[in-house]
């Protein structure tokens, strides 16, 4: 119904925003990563928004940016998620850590989010990897070849994750992948691109 609200900042709550348009303010249910980026703004922000119809209950979702909403309604897709549980990860992680996550199958730190258990997030991974996939695809011609397949396999993963050619093979250059499997090497870069 909404693509997006777009008004005064009236409010910063712990998980949710009020924005004022006409004379109305809006409850808007948000991420902890949304509200980062909003705290300092002055004027009018924007927001990409999510309207959820329940029973009992209408309930809008909004995001910083349109990547943040796409994941949210991603994470929606999954049996047994919802809006509340969505809001957790996106809160918990970043759109592009969780990408990575699933491509990953790392269980783990899809578990670090509130309400996430093992088992939920397997589930995620297995419904999701291959909406991922498609979403983000790792074309031969975005990659740095430089004679070494994993390489080429990490950078690829780091542009679908929206990082730059020259960032991604600049980190890369920085870390020891003696004795690392692709996977490993992805969060090594991941850590160096987080330090720079």
């Amino acid at each position: 119904m909404f693509s997006y609200i777009k008004g005064q900042l009236e409010e910063i709550g712990d998980n949710y925003v009020v924005i004022e348009n006409n004379d109305i303010g809006y409850i808007i249910n948000t991420s902890q990563n949304s509200i980062a980026n909003l705290k300092g703004k002055e004027g009018k922000v924007k927001l990409y928004t999510h309207l959820h119809v329940r029973e009992d209950d209408i309930s809008v979702f909004g995001f910083y940016n349109k990547e943040e909403l796409d994941m949210f309604n991603l994470l929606l897709l999954v049996s047994k998620i919802g809006p509340k549980v969505a809001l957790s990860i996106l809160s918990t992680l970043s759109t592009s850590n969780i990408k990575l996550a699933i491509i990953s199958n790392d269980v783990k730190t899809l578990s670090k989010a509130p309400g996430i258990g093992k088992k939920t997030a397997n589930r995620l991974i297995l419904e999701l990897k291959d909406k991922i996939d498609d979403d983000i695809p790792i074309e031969g011609e975005d990659l740095l070849t430089n004679g070494d397949i994993f390489d080429d396999e990490v950078i690829g993963a780091l542009l679908a994750l929206g990082y730059t050619r020259v960032e991604a093979n600049s980190a890369l250059k920085k870390i020891d992948k003696t004795g690392l499997n692709t996977e490993d090497i992805i969060k090594k870069t991941l850590i160096q691109l987080s330090k720079s």
